[in-house]
């Protein structure tokens, strides 16, 4: 029996030499991202020693695709999508108008036809999904107004180069055939509208309430292994439904999966469930784009592709920025949308394969846009460092203005009750407490969770209560009481424990499941810690006590 399929040796190639490649990168306090692009590059076809299959490669990298798309809508509300669509649909549009005739500009001035330039200028305007997202998840913005709008701005690119997929073949047989027929653009136009629409409409009219009905059975079932399979099978199931039935992407099915299972209360558990596996499948992403890359192209064509990255990095960029502050947000908003955008990935690369196949591209045309996608993915953690010292700088900038607003508020809340965590206790503190007139602020970490609280009118600072800088922003330093209602009682000692430094005199409440978590919290000097079951016995022994007779 072979033990050496095309599958396991790409698969174990892949993972071993981004293991090591992603530790040297670290090593060198480089993103491990550059590490994986190199580690492509080793086992690819243009290096000498060991390639790896390269189709497969592709495949498995389209799964880590599905698998992160599908934990980005996990996370990402209808409401969120709906919130930003003032800005990510003129926005997106805008920037892959740009950065199309900058594209067609340079193919004009490399002697290739209009439709031609139209082609390389679409593949260098849309993102990488999956570097995006990285860059975004590893800075914590997902969550944010400014990764809700660079999320929200990335659909709307998936939905143009969708619709750009579907029209190219017909185009390019038109322009082959001499004969531009319009009425066949438009009906191949509307069609494919009309897919996109029945799927969004079947996501949200079916789906919303099939996907989050059998995953409560599943959950009822109490097999973790059985869970685990279901966000799986919904997960990649819906993904691949979404472009075998409605021709609409891989990644867009996923995303719609998630957003769906994401009004869910199991949202939080099955993005736990799907973690390991899209970290794994994401490295393969980077492994599979570094093995496309020949080196030979930086020799070969020097100046055409170091205008490429500039038009991938600069025009797309600065044209992102600019759009961002027409809209009235802030510098440091536009900056971080800006730096997410300067990058090009998986739809770029099936776009210039399908223009290359049509015939419509040149060959050199897809080397530039592979090696610019390369070249753009591995400086991306470099320039969002960068512009992490600008935000940074803008904001000290910021701080003498940002104080007299601050001082007000903490005015307006002086003595007030900082509540930390709005579960099912938290929940019914904070509502009994705004009921009985007094000043409450919410800290919780969960984004959906905190839009409850803000819901049921109480001010909510989004963060882990643990670190000072959250419970500075919820105004601990003014605070009168501090109420911990988090089951997990160790983590509540970390929290009283900040909080006994930043405020000596405030009042701790904590909430525990064990007798060893109240010694533990009263050593850390909480003030009162109220064990549930303990207070569920003495009303239950309170009620089972024979009541005195009625004299009369």
């Amino acid at each position: 029996m072979p033990h050496h399929t095309p599958l396991i040796g790409t698969i174990v190639a892949g993972l071993v030499v981004a293991f090591f490649m992603g530790a040297l990168a670290h090593r060198l306090r480089v993103s491990p991202v550059a590490g994986y692009l190199f580690a492509g590059v080793i086992v690819g076809p243009f290096t000498p020693g060991f390639v790896a299959d390269t189709g497969l490669a592709n495949e498995l990298a389209e799964l880590g695709v599905i698998l992160l798309m599908f934990g980005v809508g996990l996370h990402f509300s209808l409401r969120d999508l709906l919130s930003v669509r003032r800005i990510a649909i003129p926005g997106a549009l805008t920037q892959i108008a740009v950065a199309t005739l900058l594209g067609l500009a340079l193919a004009l001035a490399l002697g290739w036809s209009i439709l031609s330039g139209l082609v390389f200028g679409l593949a260098l305007s849309v993102a990488s999904t999956v570097v995006l997202l990285r860059a975004m998840q590893a800075r914590d913005l997902i969550n944010t107004e400014r990764g809700r709008i660079a999320v929200g701005w990335l659909i709307v690119e998936d939905l143009a180069m969708v619709l750009t997929l579907v029209l190219l073949p017909p185009i390019a047989r038109m322009v082959t055939a001499d004969s531009m027929d319009g009425a066949a653009i438009a009906t191949t136009f509307g069609i494919t509208v009309l897919k996109v629409g029945g799927f969004i409409a079947f996501m949200l009219i079916v789906a919303r309430r099939l996907i989050p009905a059998a995953l409560h059975w599943v959950a009822h079932t109490g097999s973790r292994e059985l869970f685990r399979l279901a966000v799986l099978a919904i997960a990649l199931g819906v993904a691949f439904g979404a472009a075998y039935v409605f021709d609409v992407s891989f990644a867009l099915g996923a995303f719609f999966a998630g957003m769906i299972l994401g009004e869910s209360q199991l949202s939080r558990r099955a993005a736990e469930e799907t973690l390991p596996l899209r970290d794994a499948f994401a490295v393969l992403f980077f492994v599979s784009v570094g093995m496309l890359f020949d080196p030979a192209v930086v020799v070969e064509q020097p100046w055409p592709l170091l205008a490429t990255v500039a038009i991938i990095i600069l025009g797309k960029s600065i044209a992102a920025f600019a759009i961002v502050r027409f809209f009235g947000h802030p510098t440091g908003t536009a900056l971080t949308i800006s730096a997410s955008l300067a990058q090009i990935g998986e739809f770029s690369f099936i776009l210039a394969g399908l223009g290359t196949n049509l015939g419509i591209l040149p060959p050199e045309g897809r080397d530039l846009i592979l090696a610019g996608a390369i070249l753009s993915i591995f400086a991306n953690p470099f320039v969002f460092t960068a512009v992490a010292g600008r935000v940074s700088a803008a904001k000290k900038a910021a701080v003498a203005e940002a104080r007299e607003v601050e001082r007000q508020r903490q005015e307006d809340r002086r003595e007030h009750t900082l509540l930390i965590g709005y579960g099912r206790v938290g929940r019914l503190v904070g509502q009994g407490a705004k009921k009985a007139g007094r000043a409450v602020v919410v800290v919780e970490d969960e984004a959906d969770v905190a839009r409850a609280a803000a819901d049921d009118g109480l001010p909510v600072v989004i963060g882990n209560a643990a670190a000072a800088s959250v419970l500075e922003e919820a105004g601990i330093e003014d605070a009168k009481r501090l109420v911990i209602a988090i089951p997990e009682g160790f983590e509540a000692g970390a929290i009283a424990e900040q909080a006994r430094k930043l405020n000596p005199n405030i009042t701790i409440f904590a909430r525990a499941h064990s007798d060893s978590e109240v010694a533990y919290l009263m050593q850390l000097g909480v003030d009162e810690v109220i064990m549930g079951e303990r207070e569920i016995a003495d009303r239950l022994l309170e009620l089972m006590a024979p009541k005195a007779p009625v004299a009369h």
